[in-house]
């Protein structure tokens, strides 16, 4: 040892700290508030470090200055472990979906940006209606006043010109949640922390925070089908400077409190069931790891990025189904410059009718 270079040291060093960073994430994503800012790191970084590690063995040999053999080896073993472990992290998504499911009912599922507020809501009612799908689960049903702050959401009521637009569809909203069905909708009970609301004369900005999943049951084919809509709240925001890590704490409460709702809410409903949106979760962050357990991920792609929607690093939008429902011919598709995400698309069947 006493014959290794400072470059040698470095390399050691530089896999000491990525296999221990893995380590922490192992134990702290999902589970400690803070995380949430680690977390934020493109998922593929658990890819690309280790092979970068791994890269720099031959690159020093080729520059002169090869690395010993005791040190390649603990090189080796110490990006080997952090690439195993860091695997569930990296977004590649390696279980294709079930694309036979055959014809069935259409979904597009979209963070819409603020309601067409800086692109003309003529454009995004053109774009949705160029879709042709059965179910719109929509996000940011709203505008944002930039001005105002954390306290800029401002409720739109587009009932008129989405009736006009949409023709025999059943419309659901509430609070920032619009979902629209070519099928009746027969119920909509209340999920999570919006529960709390049920009987109450609240306002908007009441709804705004509390109604983060919206459950829509429809009538389709003589089945009830649940359509959930969600939009998370996102972990930060970097234009609040003395609230800083305050507000993640806080938003880490609320995510946890609609996370843990929703799946009460399936635990409790026997019916098929269709999960959807914005849920400003990477494949990096442990926070939806038990429903990634328990859902079908409708995905196809190996890396299904759809954030930001220019250059999608991040996946933060996902679909899932129950048991009862087969996803098939998931997409997800550019938005025009209409959103900051891309949208999702995917066919649903009943199980043993494709």
């Amino acid at each position: 040892m006493s014959t290794w270079c400072r470059a040698t040291w470095l390399l050691l060093a530089g896999t000491g700290a990525w296999l221990s960073f893995v380590g922490l994430q192992w134990l702290l994503t999902g589970r400690w508030w803070l995380w949430l800012l680690p977390d934020l790191m493109p998922p593929l970084t658990f890819l690309i470090v280790p092979v970068l590690l791994v890269a720099a063995l031959p690159a020093a040999r080729l520059s002169g200055r090869p690395v010993p053999a005791s040190a390649t080896w603990l090189v080796l073993a110490g990006t080997i472990t952090a690439g195993v472990l860091g695997w569930p992290y990296n977004g590649l998504h390696v279980h294709g979906g079930d694309s036979d499911a055959g014809p069935g009912l259409r979904v597009f599922a979209w963070n819409t940006e603020y309601w067409g507020q800086n692109v003309g809501r003529d454009r995004l009612y053109a774009f949705l209606r160029a879709q042709h799908a059965d179910v719109y689960l929509l996000q940011e049903y709203l505008h944002w006043d930039e001005a105002a702050g954390l306290d800029g959401a401002r409720q739109v009521d587009d009932e008129a010109a989405l009736r006009a637009a949409f023709p025999g569809y059943s419309i659901a909203s509430r609070g920032e949640l619009l979902t629209l069905s070519r099928f009746p909708i027969v119920a909509r009970p209340p999920v999570g922390p919006d529960r709390d609301l049920a009987g109450l004369a609240a306002d908007f900005d009441q709804v705004f925070v509390a109604a983060k999943v919206l459950r829509s049951d429809l009538v389709v084919d003589g089945h009830i089908i649940s359509a959930y809509n969600v939009h998370l709240p996102v972990q930060i925001d970097l234009a609040v400077s003395r609230r800083f890590f305050t507000l993640i704490q806080e938003r880490d409460e609320l995510r946890r409190r609609q996370l843990a709702g929703l799946r009460a809410d399936l635990a409790a409903n026997n019916r098929p069931a269709i999960i959807a949106g914005d849920f400003n979760t990477s494949p990096a962050m442990g926070d939806i790891d038990a429903l990634r357990a328990t859902l079908h991920d409708a995905n196809t792609a190996l890396y299904p990025g759809s954030w930001p929607a220019g250059l999608p690093l991040w996946r933060v939008d996902w679909t899932f189904t129950t048991a009862g429902l087969v996803a098939g011919d998931y997409r997800l598709v550019a938005t025009d410059g209409l959103s900051d995400h891309r949208a999702q698309q995917v066919r649903i069947v009943l199980r043993g009718q494709s």
